[in-house]
């Protein structure tokens, strides 16, 4: 990468989320471009790359690797082939921004996080929503001691996802409820919190043997706080998306904090009246990608890094195991 150049990133697949969590946000990003799409199909890595102008096709992932012209991958391929090809992007010399969750479970978000260090290359985990302003005001009200002592942590995560066949209802894709809404409900309880949780206690409702339509967990920290969440892909409440903070002094309530651009409400609730906020902003995506570019250019590291990414993994794991789930990617391990 030279020095002032734009950093010029390649997708790995022509998946759904790419225009909306990367095309359109490079467009908005000077120092970013999107110059190349790699996919097992070229007949439809060719048809994506048209619809979106993307000058350059590859028909592997490996040819988009070891292309010297991409200095950064995006990584939206399926929760169970995120490790194999961000450990082989580190080790072609590429900055990776990994979807959501960031592996199929925490033994290989840790591989990918030693891949990362030996490298010396950037890796995050795309959990956008931290980046917009939204984000730091009810992290600004938490640590304020606004709502007093704060007892409970709660994010709520359901949407409906109706088509049977998709690849979240998938085990051996890394599929679950608590793969795809539950990692973003684990994520803002852990970032709110400032700490660790352990795991009491969870039950689940299956679409299969192995696979979660809806979670419950429960979870403690060290210092006596409570904590739960509540994620679905198919439940009786079709949408859902909420977090919510109680302490002895008041509570919080906010409404849509995963994608505040379309639609937010921040509720506070204290002694001293009700208020509601609005916080104005850019697309979650938008913050998001400027974060990664400033990083890859040395400036500070996201917060959703390798080690946070390892650390809300060891999450979902434990939640598995309470709810008396396999783990995902146990066949890969």
């Amino acid at each position: 990468m030279v020095e002032g150049s734009p950093i010029r990133m390649g997708i790995l697949g022509a998946a759904q989320i790419a225009p909306m969590a990367l095309i359109k946000p490079a467009r908005e990003t000077p120092n970013v471009m999107v110059t190349t799409i790699a996919a097992r199909d070229r007949g439809k890595a060719r048809a994506f790359a048209g619809k979106h102008a993307i000058a350059v096709v590859h028909g592997s992932y490996d040819e988009l690797l070891a292309d010297p012209e991409i200095d950064a991958v995006y990584n939206p391929l399926p929760n169970s082939l995120h490790c194999k090809w961000t450990v082989r992007a580190l080790e072609a010399g590429k900055h990776v921004l990994c979807e959501k969750p960031i592996a199929a479970n925490a033994e290989e978000a840790k591989r990918m996080a030693e891949a990362a260090t030996r490298s010396g290359r950037v890796l995050a985990e795309a959990f956008h929503w931290r980046y917009h302003p939204l984000a730091a005001r009810i992290k600004e009200i938490v640590n304020s001691g606004e709502l007093g002592q704060v007892r409970h942590i709660e994010a709520t995560f359901y949407i409906p996802l109706l088509k049977k066949g998709d690849i979240r209802y998938r085990y051996e894709l890394g599929g679950g409820a608590t793969m795809d809404t539950g990692c973003y409900t684990i994520n803002i309880v852990r970032w709110l919190a400032g700490a660790e949780p352990d795991v009491v206690g969870a039950h689940a409702r299956k679409s299969s043997p192995d696979v979660d339509r809806w979670m419950h967990a429960d979870l403690r920290f060290a210092d006596g706080r409570t904590g739960a969440i509540n994620c679905s892909l198919i439940c009786t409440t079709l949408l859902k998306a909420q977090a919510k903070v109680i302490g002895d002094g008041g509570e919080m309530t906010v409404t849509n904090p995963i994608a505040p651009h379309f639609y937010h409400r921040l509720r506070v609730n204290t002694g001293g009246g009700t208020r509601v906020e609005k916080i104005p902003g850019d697309a979650t995506y938008t913050y998001q990608l400027r974060a990664f570019a400033d990083w890859v250019r040395g400036g500070p590291p996201m917060s959703s890094d390798a080690q946070d990414a390892v650390a809300n993994m060891r999450v979902i794991d434990a939640i598995y195991d309470h709810a008396g789930m396999k783990r995902r990617g146990l066949s890969t391990l």
